[in-house]
């Protein structure tokens, strides 16, 4: 049966639409804001998956071309693996959801999110997060929602709801909101340098409206929504969990007292093989994952406990405390900048590489094509915590971490007119333990310093954590991989000294209320500061030159009557330059010229030619020229590339010369003097007048 429920949201109307299109998936629903159409359907597999300690839950954005009424480039003319953009907005709906399925659960649940249509002005983004929770709310998969969700900008001091491609590239903000009722559950966010207070101040505008969200799905389920199915779910047995406890407890506060990474999880290893040998034998009705679940379980409300309870976590900082922070830059003798960012056992290796204009990246995406000049690209392997597994491609986390970093430098980059050049960053993981992408952050930023990127100012950030039970919490400074992995918080944000640069928050409760929150933006701000401090005592500002090994990149602006003179015919003259100096040289049809080299002589040599093809005659200047043709009344010759002038036999010399081969031979070099240009342009030269001077 058809249902439709719509509310005013923002600019425009946000309607909800089920019972029309796919309608065999377990919920499916049609969203619509302006001429942007989603269709998300979820699904979930009947039984559990055995063997898991996980939910296989897996979300799929896909933006077909059609949407916008295009037809895929390449060979096979099909949309073909996921984009960057798609990646982030599955990782963008999978975050806040996944935590509202049940705990236990195995049963395989799929979210797949289509764009069916596309204006051009509305990111489809927000109206997938808003469909994947209304298709999971009206369906009989269990799950504790709905969720709202909303995109906040700000423009002449004002928020805007949900705004336009266009107007984020005027706003100071581009923050992402997915919240509960009771309070916000993720943040994804971009800012150019704004205070903790406006932050704050967003966030508490963005909840109010996704509240709205909320209850129109409310409003929706009640009239078309199923019973939600029963799953099963295994449950850890007591009477094993407290025998576990027993055995381990005391064995536990030994292992929490060592502040070292590694030692802990020796001595959590040997725990766990007392354990199964003590516990699992031939007629135990336990196996070995029930006793290491159980004992999983126990180390978490350890860990929480020891930090509530003694006001010191297990690695025996303060809550404020931030790890031990070493620099280093220069680190590689051949590249263009390079940096080392070591905090406790996390370490980030970061080379900045120099390009240009023809490096940039090319984005063919719904909104349109677009270039792209400077890029973050994020390396986790598996050495850098201890583990072995096969050496593939970047994962949907790699990317995402790797996009954090990226907008947290992005509004410090200098603009293309004042620096020219495609900027890419690596970051290398080479060791981890929690917040491998703010070293990222820190990385970057001393190596752009180190290849003498005008950046406006240096970027640190910090990732907060979160213990929480009942009215007592704790708000972690600096978490490592144990703190995020038994805590209840991820809040990363990145900042200059003057603002706030990005943000991202995910949540495992439902909700923390906004005193909290500014309380955790208040210890990152005094953390990010301390780091930045940390980060300028190795380098405080970008170096003056360039790395020996940078091309030197040149800008010219030329008129644009003058481009098909650089080019020549067929781009004759063009290549005729690259191939003598060896100099890059790329020609935009708004006149800019950029000439690049590594060799400095090879681009100014360039640079030479480039300025004779577009430099014009001056009457009473004198040239070096070369005779090109001779004539019964005189001989031509070349002032510069591609312009003639007559010397009429009357001025090849200061007395009477009968035969013009006598005194000028084809391709000889003569001085010349320019004594005339009529109105068509044409050019009289002299010899006998250039002698004279």
């Amino acid at each position: 049966m058809l249902e439709k429920t719509e509310i005013e949201f923002g600019k425009d109307v946000l309607i909800l639409e089920t019972g029309k299109l796919a309608k065999q998936a377990n919920g499916s629903v049609l969203v619509q804001y302006g001429g942007t159409v989603v269709l998300v359907a979820v699904v979930m597999s009947e039984k559990a998956k055995d063997g898991l300690d996980f939910l296989p839950l897996t979300v799929e954005y896909k933006e077909k071309t059609y949407a916008a009424g295009r037809i895929p480039g390449g060979f096979f003319k099909r949309e073909g693996r996921p984009s960057e953009k798609e990646i982030l907005t599955s990782r963008l709906i999978d975050r806040p959801i996944r935590p509202l399925f049940p705990k236990g659960c195995t049963n395989e649940i799929q979210v797949v999110i289509t764009v069916l249509s596309s204006d051009g002005k509305n990111d489809p983004d927000i109206l997938a997060m808003i469909g994947s929770s209304a298709a999971l709310t009206i369906s009989n998969i269990p799950f504790a929602g709905p969720i709202g969700a909303v995109k906040i900008g700000r423009i002449d001091d004002q928020f805007i709801i949900n705004p336009s491609y266009e107007d984020i590239e005027q706003s100071s903000i581009e923050l992402i909101l997915a919240g509960t009722k009771d309070g916000v559950v993720m943040i994804e966010a971009g800012c150019k340098q704004v205070t903790e207070e406006l932050m704050a101040e967003a966030i508490k505008f963005g909840h109010n409206e996704l509240v709205k969200i909320i209850a129109l799905q409310e409003e929706f389920a009640a009239k078309c929504g199923k019973q939600k199915l029963e799953i099963s779910v295994k449950e850890l047995p007591q009477q094993l969990f407290e025998q576990v406890k027993e055995l381990s407890a005391v064995k536990l506060a030994e292992v929490f007292k060592n502040s070292d990474k590694n030692q802990r999880k020796e001595g959590m290893d040997a725990v766990a093989e007392q354990l199964i040998a003590e516990l699992i034998n031939d007629e135990s009705e336990y196996t070995d994952k029930d006793v290491l679940a159980a004992l999983a379980k126990i180390e978490k409300e350890q860990v929480r406990k020891i930090i509530l309870e003694t006001g010191k976590r297990i690695d025996g900082r303060g809550f404020e405390e931030v790890r031990q922070i070493t620099c280093e830059v220069s680190a590689l003798p051949c590249t263009h900048g390079s940096a080392v960012f070591t905090r406790g056992q996390t370490q980030s290796l970061s080379v900045a590489t120099l390009g240009t204009s023809d490096d940039e990246q090319r984005i063919d995406a719904l909104e349109g094509e677009s270039k792209k000049r400077f890029m973050l690209h994020y390396n986790f392997p598996a050495f850098s915590v201890g583990e072995v597994r096969p050496l593939r491609g970047p994962g949907r986390r790699e990317i995402g971490h790797g996009a954090l970093a990226e907008r947290a430098l992005l509004p410090v980059m200098p603009l293309q007119e004042n620096f020219p050049y495609t900027i890419r960053l690596v970051s290398e993981i080479l060791e981890s333990n929690g917040s491998s992408s703010m070293a990222t952050v820190c990385a970057g930023t001393l190596s752009l310093m180190d290849a003498g990127v005008p950046i406006q100012s240096p970027v640190s950030g910090i990732a907060m954590g979160l213990i929480k039970d009942g009215e007592k919490y704790a708000v972690l400074t600096d978490i490592m991989g144990a703190e995020d992995h038994f805590g209840d918080m991820d809040f990363k944000v990145t900042g200059t000294s003057q603002g706030i640069t990005a943000m991202q928050l995910d949540l495992k409760i439902g909700g923390i209320d906004f005193s909290l929150l500014e309380q955790a933006l208040s210890q990152a701000k005094k953390a990010r500061l301390f780091i930045l401090g940390e980060m300028i005592k190795t380098i405080n500002q970008p170096r003056s030159e360039l790395s020996e090994y940078a091309p030197r990149i040149t800008v010219v602006k030329v008129p644009l009557e003058k481009i098909k003179d650089i080019i020549g015919p067929g781009g004759k003259i063009v290549k005729k330059i690259v191939s003598e100096t060896g100099a890059k040289i790329n020609i935009e049809d708004d006149g800019n010229v950029s000439v690049s080299s590594v060799d400095e002589k090879a681009a100014q040599k360039a640079l030479e030619m480039i300025g004779l093809l577009i430099a014009e005659v001056e009457v009473g200047k004198i040239y070096q020229g070369k005779i090109t043709r001779l004539m019964n009344f005189g001989a031509f010759c070349e002032v510069l590339p591609n312009k003639e002038g007559l010397i009429h036999v009357s001025e090849l010399a200061d007395k009477f010369v009968k035969n013009v081969e006598d005194v000028v031979k084809v391709g000889d070099q003569v001085t010349v003097k320019v004594i005339e240009k009529d109105k068509m342009g044409r050019i009289n030269l002299s010899i006998k007048q250039a002698i004279a001077n």
